[in-house]
C-alpha cells in the first residue's frame, strides 16, 4: 500500500510521486510534498485557500503588490507592477480580492498577480 498522501483537492487516494512533485491521476492536481496537509486542513475548517503568485496563502487583512503591469477594462488608467495594495479581502468569485487602490478606487484582483507583502 502507498504512503503518499491524498489529493487536497479530490481526496483521491491514489496519488502517485512524479520527480519532486505529487500529482492526482482523478483530477489531474500537482503538488508538493508539505503543501497538500496544509490545503486539507484549511478545507476542513470550511474555508477555501487563497494562494499567491509564490504559492503564499493570503488573508484578509493583508499586504499585497501587484507583479504585473494590469490593464483596466473601460479607462486609459493601469495599475503598475509594484503597487501596494492595503487591506485585502477575500472573496469567492472569479476575481479572489477586493480592495481599494489609491488613485484607482475599488476593485476587484486575481490572486495570481499578486504577491505577498
Amino acid at each position: 500500500m502507498s504512503t503518499l498522501p491524498p489529493c487536497p483537492k479530490c481526496r483521491c487516494e491514489y496519488t502517485y510521486e512524479d520527480r519532486n512533485l505529487y500529482v492526482c491521476p482523478e483530477c489531474a492536481h500537482e503538488w508538493q510534498p508539505g503543501e497538500g496537509a496544509d490545503a486539507i486542513i484549511a478545507d476542513d475548517a470550511g474555508g477555501k485557500v487563497y494562494r499567491d503568485a509564490s504559492g503564499n496563502v493570503l488573508q484578509d487583512g493583508d499586504t499585497v503588490t501587484v507583479i504585473k503591469d494590469l490593464k483596466l477594462k473601460g479607462s486609459s488608467k493601469a495599475i503598475k507592477m509594484g503597487t501596494k495594495v492595503k487591506n485585502i479581502r477575500l472573496v469567492d468569485s472569479d476575481h479572489d480580492i477586493d480592495c481599494k487602490i489609491d488613485g484607482i478606487g475599488q476593485m476587484s484582483l486575481k490572486s495570481e498577480f499578486v504577491r505577498k507583502a
